[in-house]
């Protein structure tokens, strides 16, 4: 039994703790590298990804309320435009002091797939409240500002749309309307792309006369503004049910409906960011694991020479300290290098279109770089949690001894804690979403991952002792088998535990990438299906530009309805409407529908109801309607048309993989008889039979209108939306190859080290007369098996994360739905670099095991 020696000086062992430490470095460089490296992408990944978002979100929400200016109150419609002759009574209303009307929408640009936002204001009321929205005429034409056919432009816009000898072409219907610019907006954001006009020139250019997208209200002095904002919601709910929405600029529900548009999408990027995180601390596990196996006998003595448990357990969690302080600072600057390059490069969207029209700079964070690096820290901490315990619990005696490596982990082998922790993964993934986010989904896997890894020990030790045990069987009358194979054989069977640790980096980094590449290959596939299902029609008609002023008149839907060889058409009007304040806006589709079997024109999921006699008018409604707005089949529900709320009945739920926040389709008829609106935003053409698409879109082309008008067939219109789908989903290409990466440096760093600390079994093999290339061929052969049997686990282990990823977090996160499948050659070719990597390792660490000669490799045990 060891005694502790007096209390030496701090100074010693200060000195002490770092020889051991540096002297561990030196001896294993690229092992300590690559634990690092591991938690420094981890970390660089989710700290990059929180600034981006964090930037972007912030510049979208000071753009927005440089738009509102000092409003303290602002009154919009549930529709994109309401009547204004509400106005006069909001404006006289006691405690305003101003009020300004404004008109706001997106300007369709010729040859233009992104609108220019429109603001039409009343300059003289404006000044009050939003003196930013006023624009500076250039040289000294004051009357610019009043004038019915001027613009003003931010610069943004400006350098966009490069305005030729400073007239602006925008499109309204299928015509043309050109505008002069006047001068620029010179307090605009940067990246801002916006236009001011005159409020009474906007409506009469636009066809919006007497129509108002909000109203600004600036209270007078002592005004109480929440019992005032109170008061407006109620009597204006009582006048005008269902029609207006009263906020405070930027106040909790705008806040929400802003960051509703992109909070799934943010925190998913930053789940997968945090894979690499998770996966480090595997690796820092399996690195810590194998050097204090290693050392097992080192720290024997130093307990021998007085060193107590308390302080061998300080110095091993130390090390694992050093290994998270270095990877997290390294991780916290290139995060903060990766986010001002990606911000430059990519746009604050990352590609997926949800910051459009705001260009933010990154901004170093100190609360958020310090939640990064503590979590680096304890990521790192956590890893060498279970080796420091087992170094600091061993008794000296027998740890001095040679060959007791495999009992140092044998805690690792006991089965209860990973069954506990994958049957609590099992019941939260079947767990409901907290704050419209699969937290529980996320928890589960994680829960998971801890528990397959954990059984690790326990699964190689039952393969490979069955393995053993039959080829042992099969070869007892047989002299001449082969003796590599049954060294191989041998060595894995019992020694399940080391051969566990070698796996948990393998498991961890192959089945996490397994999960993710299934999840978006399920989701490219169930999109591209989903294409085929929506598109029916031969020809698809839109206007050529973006923007909600272009569309088709009724004389021009009849014009392009009498075109040779169009047997049908379907027409289709989109506007938008607001549902609840702390939501985004819902998309509205009206277009042909037969009720009585929409699965021709919809992608339906479940079943539907066709309308009883006398009931309210059909609606069908896509699934985030049913997470979002409780709406299900049967179920009654109003919507704000044309000034009025209006009851309409759930027939049936689709598919719709455009629109996350919502999207409710009605028959084309209806919509018409209840808003009076005959216009048209795009057409489906189906041609007769026989008849050709080209021939039908050369006639297309000579119509008057033709220069408005973008014909595509399907087939185009899928390649386009899988360009879209590639350019949203490139950081999760990138973030699945940076898994692939990781897997591969540490499926070499765990054999690598693994083998080196064998120099001494290799030696003793050596002695009773193994050859080198037979030992080489061991490892070779066990390399492989091993990696075989992470690959196969993996394979089975991603799968099942990617059921909860598919099943569980995409309908809590964007609440659609899809089907799985398994992109076969991508995982068989990562499957095939881990084995060569593997084998190729411990090939390489072997030649170095085995370089010192054998009695240099067995002169420790003498």
């Amino acid at each position: 039994m060891s005694h502790p020696i007096p209390a030496a000086p701090a100074a010693s062992m200060r000195r002490l703790s770092r020889w051991l430490l540096l002297g561990e470095w030196r001896a294993h460089p690229v092992r300590a590298l690559v634990a690092i490296a591991a938690i420094a992408v981890g970390i660089s990944l989710g700290f990059a990804i929180h600034l981006i978002n964090a930037a972007a979100f912030n510049e979208f929400s000071s753009a927005i309320k440089g738009l509102s200016g000092v409003a303290d109150v602002q009154v919009r419609g549930t529709e994109p435009f309401f009547d204004e002759a509400v106005y006069p009574m909001l404006a006289q209303r006691d405690g305003v002091a101003v009020a300004s009307p404004v008109l706001e929408f997106d300007a369709s640009v010729p040859g233009q797939r992104t609108a220019l936002k429109i603001i039409g204001i009343d300059v003289f009321r404006a000044g009050y409240i939003s003196p930013d929205l006023i624009g500076v005429p250039a040289g000294d034409n004051v009357g610019d500002t009043l004038a019915d056919d001027t613009l003003f432009l931010s610069p943004a816009a400006q350098q966009w749309l490069k305005p030729d000898a400073g007239t602006l072409t925008l499109q309204v219907g299928t015509h043309a309307l050109q505008l002069r610019v006047a001068g620029s907006l010179q307090r605009a954001r940067a990246g801002q792309r916006i236009g001011v006009m005159d409020l009474g020139a906007t409506q009469w250019r636009f066809d919006k006369l007497g129509k108002l997208s909000r109203i600004d209200i600036k209270l007078r002095d002592g005004v109480n503004r929440d019992a005032f904002k109170a008061q407006l919601e109620q009597q204006l709910q009582r006048d005008y049910p269902g029609r207006f929405r009263v906020n405070q600029p930027n106040d909790e529900e705008q806040n929400s409906s802003n960051e509703g548009m992109s909070r799934a999408y943010r925190v998913n990027l930053t789940v997968l960011a945090l894979v690499a995180l998770f996966t480090g601390a595997f690796l820092v596990f399996s690195t810590q694991a194998l050097s204090v196996i290693r050392r097992r006998s080192q720290f024997a003595l130093l307990r021998v020479l007085g060193m107590d448990r308390h302080r061998l357990l300080r110095q091993i969690l130390i090390e694992g300290l050093a290994l998270g302080i270095a990877g997290s600072a390294i991780g916290i600057a290139a995060g903060y290098g990766m986010a001002a390059a990606a911000l430059h490069f990519m746009g604050a969207d990352l590609g997926a279109g949800f910051f459009s029209g705001v260009q933010p700079t990154v901004r170093f964070t100190p609360v958020a770089a310090a939640v990064y690096f503590v979590l680096g820290v304890a990521v790192a901490l956590l890893g060498c949690a279970a080796p420091a315990l087992d170094a600091a619990r061993a008794k000296p005696a027998v740890a001095l001894k040679s060959g007791t490596e495999e009992a140092a982990m044998s805690r690792l082998a006991k089965a209860w804690p990973s069954l506990i922790c994958i049957s609590l993964a099992a019941l939260l993934s079947q767990a409901p979403p907290i704050f419209e986010l699969p937290l529980f989904g996320y928890l589960s896997i994680a829960l998971l991952l801890i528990g397959a890894i954990s059984l690790m020990p326990r699964l190689a030790a039952i393969v490979f002792r069955y393995a053993h045990r039959r080829w042992s069987a099969a070869t007892a009358d047989k002299p001449v088998a082969s003796p590599v194979l049954t060294l191989t054989l041998a060595r894995l069977a019992n020694a399940s535990s080391q051969a566990g640790i070698a796996l948990g980096g393998v498991l961890s980094s192959f089945s996490l990438m397994v999960a993710m590449a299934i999840m978006v290959a399920s989701f490219r596939v169930s999109l591209d299906d989903w294409l085929l299902r929506i598109l029916p029609a031969d020809i698809y008609v839109s206007t050529a530009s973006g923007g909600a002023t272009a569309g088709l008149h009724p004389q021009e839907q009849a014009a392009i309805a009498a075109l040779p060889g169009v047997a049908g058409v379907d027409f289709l009007r989109t506007r938008s409407v607001s549902l609840a304040s702390a939501r985004p806006p819902v998309m509205l589709m009206a277009r042909n529908i037969d009720a009585a079997d929409p699965g021709r024109t919809l992608a339906i999921v479940g079943d539907v109801k066709p309308p009883a006699p006398g009931a309210p008018a059909p609606v069908w409604v896509s699934e985030a309607m049913v997470d979002l707005y409780d709406m299900h089949v049967g179920k009654r529900i109003a919507l704000p048309l044309n000034g009025a709320l209006h009851a309409f009945q759930v027939a049936g739920v689709w598919r719709d993989y455009a629109r996350p926040t919502g999207t409710i389709q009605m028959r084309l008829s209806d919509y018409r008889a209840i808003t009076g609106d005959n216009d048209a935003s795009g057409v489906a053409l189906t041609l007769k039979p026989g008849a050709k698409a080209e021939d039908t879109q050369q006639a297309l082309k000579q119509l008057p209108f033709a220069a408005a008008l973008d014909a595509s067939v399907p087939s185009e219109i899928r390649v386009m939306s899988m360009k879209v789908f590639d350019r949203s989903f490139a950081i999760t290409y990138l973030l699945e190859a940076i898994a692939i990466i990781i897997g591969l440096f540490g499926v070499a760093a765990t054999f690598s080290a693994q083998t080196l600390a064998r120099a001494k079994e290799f030696g003793m093999l050596r002695h009773v007369g193994v050859t080198r290339r037979q030992i080489l061929s061991i490892l070779a052969i066990e390399g492989g098996a091993l990696t075989g049997l992470g690959i196969a686990t993996g394979f089975a282990l991603g799968w099942v994360i990617s059921l909860i990823l598919v099943f569980v977090v995409n309908p809590q996160s964007f609440h659609w739905t899809m089907q799985l499948h398994l992109p076969w050659p991508l995982l068989a070719t990562v499957a095939g670099l881990l084995l060569a990597a593997a084998a190729l390792t411990a090939l390489l660490a072997g030649r170095q095991s085995l370089s010192g000669g054998p009695i240099r490799a067995v002169r420790e045990d003498w």
